[in-house]
């Protein structure tokens, strides 16, 4: 997805403006809101639950600090840089340590630092030495057809072989999406991958090509003293009235030139018009948004169908001393081959300060997904147990934790499976049968933090371009 600021160029007086609506208060809404604003547009954005951020949320309880959705912001865009500059937060920000470079994959019941080297890779017990000398044919493998929407594990399969597939791609997957490489689409979920073999014909001589090709920096691992909550707290100060929280929209509707919006806050009701409306909204709500009149608009229905497994976030503290694996790194993951009861966890203090008291250690680990979704809904008591028995069996914990709390997402992460241009063909149908109406998230944009901030960028760029060319 590319941003651009080259369309806020035309200058427009803001008298002539009519003020933009956006639906949806989490950090895609809040960075549309605050583009537009940025450039002479006036705008509203209706949020219906209490607070600004969607899924961002950092805990501060003394000397912990639980992040219950995101964890990282990866700064990788001239668009993310301007944003927290913007919003004033350069001088806030916390890059991950340099210990948090390594990654451990769980292998045999031990976990195993991912190799970052070639001479670590052919040293590395993480796969079997016929493993590491089948890579040495992807390079003459054939591409696949461009039209082909293939799965993750079929694409990593054919042309990596299936223990890449078990033990480097299965726990990666698991810790992006939550979900499974047998139903995910390569070209929509990993599609800097797709491109690779499209436009290189492998792989590793797209990756050497590309590496070689690259200057200056490729990117910090961020978050701020109290948590990635500090981004949607800046823009929600910098909107100010503009935000209107606990908000529902009860309708959208095409009126002559303009757009009505029906909302509900407490036990009041409202309408107003506006000059456009953007919607910044999960599967979910998007498909349940009552667009009224809009042509297409049933097709939005099966967003529905999306899956978005279950997943629970689980933040325990521990005495250093209780923990006897010197947490050198990110974190862990688990492959499917494994049969561990967790996803992976994040070793949070030692990513950034401020996490853990002094002398302890913060551990975030996540249950469920698409792999065992019954074991993020099982009770607090035996899902603490079960985390607390797999840290002692793969970190060495000792002991109950010093603290602890869980935070669950019944609908989490938005699955990009096999077939979901479906899905996005639906958003651009029902765009381009209302000129004026922009859709835009994760439902079709990206599900990571920093993929949302370009949504939000390239939801006022397209907002700006259709208001200016009605001017």
């Amino acid at each position: 997805m590319q941003t651009s600021y080259d369309a806020f160029t035309r200058p427009v007086p803001r008298a002539a403006l009519a003020p933009v609506a956006v639906i949806g208060g989490g950090i895609t809404g809040l960075t549309a809101a605050w583009q537009l604003r940025q450039h002479g547009v006036p705008v509203v954005v209706f949020e219906a639950g209490p607070a600004p951020g969607g899924v961002i949320g950092s805990v501060r309880d003394g000397g912990w600090l639980h992040e219950t959705g995101p964890n990282t912001l990866f700064e990788n865009s001239p668009e993310t840089t301007a944003l927290l500059d913007g919003l004033n937060l350069r001088d806030r920000r916390l890059v991950a340590s340099p210990t948090a470079s390594k990654r451990y994959v769980v292998r045999g019941g031990l976990p195993v630092a991912l190799p970052d080297t070639p001479l670590k890779f052919f040293a590395s017990p993480l796969l079997s030495w016929s493993a590491k000398l089948g890579l040495l044919r992807e390079p003459f493998i054939r591409r696949a057809a461009p039209e082909l929407d293939e799965s993750v594990a079929a694409f990593v399969t054919r042309r990596l072989g299936p223990e890449f597939l078990d033990y480097i791609v299965n726990p990666f997957v698991a810790g992006v999406y939550a979900g499974d490489p047998g139903s995910l689409s390569v070209r929509h979920a990993f599609p800097k991958l797709h491109a690779l073999e499209q436009q290189h014909g492998s792989m590793i001589r797209g990756s050497i090509r590309r590496r070689n090709a690259s200057a200056g920096p490729r990117g910090s691992m961020l978050s701020f003293p109290d948590g990635l909550a500090e981004i949607p707290r800046a823009l929600a100060g910098a909107l100010g009235p503009a935000l209107r929280l606990e908000h529902r929209v009860t309708f959208v509707r095409r009126s002559g030139g303009t757009w009505r919006i029906g909302f509900a806050e407490g036990g009041r009701t409202g309408e107003e018009d506006f000059s456009a409306v953007i919607c910044a909204l999960s599967p979910d709500a998007l498909a349940h948004l009552n667009l009224e009149g809009v042509p297409c608009a049933g097709r939005l229905s099966a967003l529905r169908s999306i899956p978005q497994p279950p997943v629970a976030s689980v933040f325990l503290g521990f005495r250093r001393a209780d923990v006897a694996h010197p947490l050198d790194g990110f974190g862990l993951l688990t492959p499917a081959v494994e049969k561990r009861r967790i996803l992976g966890t994040l070793f949070s203090s030692t990513l950034f300060p401020g996490r853990a008291p002094e002398g302890h250690v913060a551990l975030t680990t996540f249950v469920g997904g698409v792999r065992q979704p019954d074991l993020a809904r099982a009770d607090d008591a035996e899902l603490l147990a079960s985390v607390q028995g797999e840290l002692a069996a793969l970190l060495g914990v000792r002991g109950a934790p010093v603290y602890a709390r869980i935070q669950r997402w019944p609908r989490a992460i938005a699955q990009y499976v096999v077939g979901f241009q479906q899905f996005k063909d639906a958003c651009s149908a029902v765009e381009q049968s209302s000129p004026g109406l922009f859709l835009g998230g994760t439902c079709r944009d990206g599900v990571s933090l920093s993929h949302c901030i370009l949504a939000g960028q390239r939801l006022a760029s397209v907002a700006w371009q259709s208001t200016a060319a009605r001017l």
